[in-house]
């Protein structure tokens, strides 16, 4: 689990996960639209890769407050050799523009430079202007036009 001021991450657990690729039925502390797409992609994956255990998998972002399940982040899988390791975050509609997911976005930076990561990176599935926003203000930088990196040493 990882913390910050306002959120909590939770990592994708088989059973979980299996709901969430299913995308029914609906638990009542799902915020309308979640599970989007990316969340259901993300479970998918996350099951057909044998629910790895560890730090490395899929979260469920959940408001601190109320544990209102609000969007998805979390890794693409542990890092590669040099130390690279991607993330990735989707909301919910009514909880965009509120700074959720820079602040998930830095979480999981910092969390991946506690566990020895080297560089985290990022690359947007088509020009989305506020997921670039989201990336710049979480310290990364754009390497291509939809790739992003943020070095951590």
């Amino acid at each position: 689990m990882i913390e910050t001021e306002r959120l909590v991450l939770r990592p994708y657990r088989p059973i979980l996960a299996a709901r969430i690729a299913d995308g029914a039925p609906r638990d009542p502390r799902w915020a309308d639209g979640f599970p989007g797409d990316g969340e259901q992609l993300a479970a998918r994956m996350f099951l057909q890769a044998g629910a790895p255990a560890g730090p490395w998998v899929p979260y469920t972002v959940e408001l601190r407050a109320t544990g209102q399940v609000i969007g998805g982040a979390g890794f693409h899988g542990p890092p590669d050799a040099a130390g690279t390791v991607e993330i990735g975050y989707g909301l919910v509609p009514a909880a965009r523009g509120h700074g959720y997911a820079t602040e998930a976005a830095l979480a999981l930076v910092d969390f991946a430079a506690r566990l020895g990561a080297r560089c985290v990176v990022a690359e947007l599935a088509h020009d989305n202007p506020p997921s670039a926003n989201v990336l710049r203000r979480a310290g990364f930088t754009r390497t291509a036009p939809l790739c992003w990196a943020r070095p951590l040493t």
